[in-house]
């Protein structure tokens, strides 16, 4: 009898240290993935394969809205930042508060007449108040990566409204109708 008692209490030790073991490795493996996926949620750094996933659509100045904004040198400065976001690269927010605001203080000013409309005006407003929440979501250090994608995309698409309107500008101008 002391034998098989003593077979008993060996077993069932071995099975707790054994429970202990399985419990002990699979709640840490737990921790290890969760902080994984923590870090990277919180990681701001955007790449251009993170901002290609974004589904929008893209409209592009066309023939005759560029012969109309030729000497509209604010808008190709903001065309080049926007080609350097869509590309992951938000160097152009980066201590340039002042720089930012002065481009769209003349952004508005110089307008060219060809374009200067009351709906033009409205997309512009639109754009701006995306490309200023866009500067402040990437200056804090508190933004998650997808509320920093987010508010990219509103960026993208406002600037692409913008172009759409320009170019229905530039196509009303062009059609003549006639009266009989």
């Amino acid at each position: 009898m002391c034998i098989a008692q003593y077979f008993y209490t060996m077993t069932k030790s071995i099975f707790k240290a054994l429970l202990i073991l399985i419990t002990v490795f699979s709640c840490n493996q737990k921790q290890t993935a969760t902080t994984t996926d923590e870090t990277q949620n919180n990681s701001q750094e955007i790449t251009e394969k993170d901002l290609s996933k974004l589904k929008y659509t893209e409209f592009n100045l066309d023939i005759n809205t560029e012969k109309l904004i030729t000497n509209w040198a604010e808008y190709y400065q903001i065309k080049d930042a926007v080609g350097n976001i869509k590309k992951g690269d938000l160097s152009y927010f980066n201590d340039n508060e002042k720089g930012v605001k002065n481009v769209l203080r003349d952004f508005r000013k110089n307008i060219p007449e060809g374009v200067n409309t009351e709906a033009i005006l409205a997309r512009i407003s639109a754009f701006e108040t995306k490309l200023l929440k866009l500067q402040s979501l990437a200056n804090l250090s508190t933004t998650k990566k997808a509320e920093l994608i987010s508010s990219i995309k509103e960026f993208l698409i406002a600037f692409s409204n913008l172009n759409l309107q320009m170019n229905k500008k530039a196509e009303a101008d062009k059609t003549t109708i006639e009266k009989p």
